[in-house]
């Protein structure tokens, strides 16, 4: 097998599985519990927090534990939202985040709220004076992704925060749930107030995420109940998901040191095979980009087609983001590139991880070369 879809969700490390496996079986009380087993637990999600913290360079107690990146994302824009509604009802995000942003950007406008999105360029990258350009005096939040899902373009995050350190009143949320252990994010020197991340992105569990919220920064919790993590997130924690997403989060930031030159050159020989197909077009950006994922339309090839097709063959690829893969319509963000219809119909997304190797790379290419030959044959 064959496994290109990491954008998606990773292979969890087999030292995560352990450590999940061990905690539950050994360490099943409720953190929230006043006997033995109880502080035992609170204890190692005290460890996992002073863990994290320590591996993103930021304080303990600026660490909130969730479901995921979807969460994480629903709390930083609507928490901000609820919170500093009375001071102003605007807000900025781009054309190309998540579906998690950009839904949570439709209900608040359903609310009252104003969303500006600012367009991408070409190549998938936006614009910081259009950004400086949006911003109002009602303005109260600015939500730009790190990495895109998708193309694999990278925001420039580090000017967008020096921008908005002049505006104290404008937050500013970061999605990092695909730059994690991929691309360095010092999310203090970027001036970023909240940061979500998703485990299964980084050979974690599904159902493991993080909100850091910068200490002062202050937003409402959109659960009530309990008033755990610090009252923002009240719900029983997830103590065994929680410790082996530290030991994922470890253990990725590890291989990135060991092993990220190997991914660029693997990347970087795809892309090259890639470009010498004559029906290929390849929408990610040659330059600012990510090491692990490439975007590329195959003419007059539906996406889920192609995709069954390396499937038959043992290989795993995707079309747009997991979200919103199975709703069989073109990119957004393509299309906000300026990509016309039928190519972001086709588009296949690449992913890899730094397990892939570059063997598999090039069998990949082969397989590529014959899906394309039978479809055609197919077609004809």
């Amino acid at each position: 097998m064959i496994y290109f879809d990491n954008s998606s969700t990773t292979k969890p490390y087999k030292e995560v599985l352990d450590s999940f496996s061990k905690v539950s079986a050994e360490y099943f009380g409720n953190p929230s519990s006043l006997h033995r087993m109880g502080a035992q637990a609170e204890k190692l999600l005290l460890q996992a927090r002073q863990q994290i913290a320590k591996l993103l360079n930021v304080q303990t107690n600026e660490i909130y534990f969730t479901s995921g990146g979807t969460e994480s994302n629903n709390l930083a824009i609507k928490g901000t939202a609820l919170m500093h509604k009375g001071r102003g009802r605007h807000i900025i995000t781009t054309a190309i985040e998540h579906p998690s942003v950009r839904e949570s950007m439709e209900q608040l406008k359903a609310m009252g709220f104003r969303i500006s999105i600012i367009p991408v360029d070409q190549n998938g990258y936006v614009s910081v004076s259009d950004i400086e350009k949006a911003i109002s005096t009602d303005t109260i939040l600015v939500s730009v992704m790190h990495v895109n899902n998708e193309i694999g373009s990278v925001q420039p995050i580090k000017e967008i925060g020096l921008l908005l350190k002049k505006y104290s009143k404008i937050l500013f949320h970061v999605d990092n749930v695909q730059g994690i252990g991929k691309m360095p994010l010092h999310i203090k020197d970027c001036h970023i107030d909240l940061l979500s991340i998703s485990g299964h992105k980084f050979h974690g569990l599904k159902g493991t995420g993080l909100l850091f919220i910068r200490n002062g920064v202050k937003i409402s919790p959109l659960f009530s109940g309990g008033n755990q993590e610090q009252l923002q997130r009240s719900g029983t924690e997830n103590v065994a998901g929680i410790v082996s997403m530290a030991k994922a989060l470890r253990l990725t930031l590890l291989d990135y040191e060991k092993h990220l030159e190997t991914m660029i050159t693997i990347r970087d020989f795809l892309r090259s095979e890639l470009d010498k197909l004559e029906t290929v077009t390849i929408h990610t950006p040659t330059c600012q980009s990510a090491p692990h994922i490439i975007n590329f339309s195959i003419k007059g090839l539906k996406a889920e087609v192609f995709v069954h097709a390396l499937e038959e063959m043992d290989i795993y690829v995707s079309t747009t983001s997991a979200c919103s893969s199975k709703k069989q319509k073109a990119s957004g963000t393509l299309l906000a590139m300026g990509v016309s219809e039928d190519e972001a119909i086709s588009a296949i997304r690449l992913s890899l991880s730094f397990e892939n190797t570059l063997d598999e790379a090039k069998l990949f290419i082969e397989a590529v070369n014959i899906a394309i030959k039978r479809l055609r044959e197919v077609m004809n």
